[in-house]
């Protein structure tokens, strides 16, 4: 295994009967396929992520959040618990110098900001803000609920999606004080449901996949004069022409090289991948194809491109493909893996056995 990296793999699932809301896995990278080797006692894990300097993992529970240092063979050591003054979030991500946390808040419609130690412990709330309006008054969509939380690769602002709201608001962060502005807004279709973005590591494209409408809006992004720029360059469907009605977009990840942008579709329960041209930001579909199993929460290739895992939330299973990039195949590998009510997955390179 000389100069190949070994990864592990996090999952966060929701706890009915089992407290170990995380659970770790190794990756076998040649079969594409996962084996557990530890898990992580925590309520309702309903995200996760990994700290920019890879060095802690935070994720959502009931009561707030909580942090942990990552160890060298990707177990995790638990380092605090902090609360978030509100109800349990749906996502959460760090700003690139680790100095804070963000939390969405879907149920309470609510964006907290909380302070980040060096040691990678959370600290005190510095914000909170409930966001406002009216949407469509039908369903679930007559009131702000936030679903993604995701700093601009320059550090400077906020993306926060409004999944009930149908826009994703645009904070400049003060990094003395922890505090947000709202500088703008990028409004989306009426009862399209932005749910999840991602922003390219060069800073220049913006994804936000639409959980209702089913398709990804593509933004070129600027900052001039001090202030943000958003263009939209592209819209592309997550389905194929001939799709199953009542379909809802979910996951949203790039592959670890960049050059794909996968998302997944309940209802239809498929895959969607992308290939990315970084000259202007447009996607360009490969495949679109069923996952065999229901509600693809969260979806990922792993870090070779080589095969694919989805997290089937409904069926609790993982299933997991070969995929072909040149055909635009995938091919199922082996029996789906049995896991109950799965979040979402993050590959992690670890160094140590």
């Amino acid at each position: 295994m000389a100069g190949k990296k070994k990864y592990v793999a996090y999952v966060a699932t929701y706890t009915m009967g089992d407290h170990h809301g995380i659970k770790i896995f190794d990756v076998d990278m040649k079969n594409g396929r996962l084996q557990e080797k530890d898990q992580v006692e925590i309520t309702n894990s309903s995200y996760i992520t990994i700290s920019h300097n890879e060095k802690f993992l935070y994720s959502i529970t009931d009561f707030g959040v909580e942090s942990y240092k990552i160890k060298e063979d990707g177990s995790l050591k638990f380092l605090n618990h902090a609360g978030i003054n509100g109800m349990r979030g749906c996502y959460l991500s760090t700003d690139y110098e680790e100095h804070f946390l963000f939390v969405a808040g879907y149920h309470d419609g609510k964006i907290t900001v909380l302070r980040l130690h060096k040691d990678g412990s959370v600290g005190e709330i510095t914000d909170e803000i409930y966001l406002k309006g009216m949407g469509s008054v039908a369903e679930r969509n007559f009131r702000p609920h936030a679903s993604c939380v995701k700093m601009t690769r320059d550090n400077h602002y906020l993306m926060a999606a409004d999944i009930g709201m149908d826009h994703v608001d645009v904070y400049r962060v003060n990094h003395e004080t922890g505090k947000l502005k709202l500088v703008d807004v990028i409004r989306s279709e009426i009862d399209s449901a932005p749910r999840h973005i991602k922003m390219t590591k060069d800073g220049k494209f913006v994804y936000i996949v639409h959980e209702i409408k089913n398709y990804i809006d593509a933004y070129a992004y600027v900052e001039e004069d001090g202030n943000p720029y958003f263009t939209k360059v592209q819209n592309i469907s997550t389905l194929n022409d001939y799709h199953a009605g009542g379909s809802a977009a979910s996951a949203l990840n790039f592959s670890a090289d960049e050059k794909y942008l996968i998302s997944s579709n309940a209802g239809d329960n498929s895959a969607v991948c992308y290939k990315i041209n970084h000259k202007d930001g447009q996607l360009s579909k490969i495949f679109c194809l069923p996952i065999s199993g229901d509600y693809p929460k969260d979806i990922a290739l792993f870090p070779d491109n080589k095969h694919l895992v989805s997290l089937n939330h409904e069926s609790g299973t993982m299933t997991f493909f070969t995929t072909d990039m040149e055909k635009g195949l995938i091919v199922m590998n082996g029996k789906e893996m049995k896991i109950a009510s799965p979040n979402c997955i993050i590959f992690h390179a670890v160094t140590g056995e």
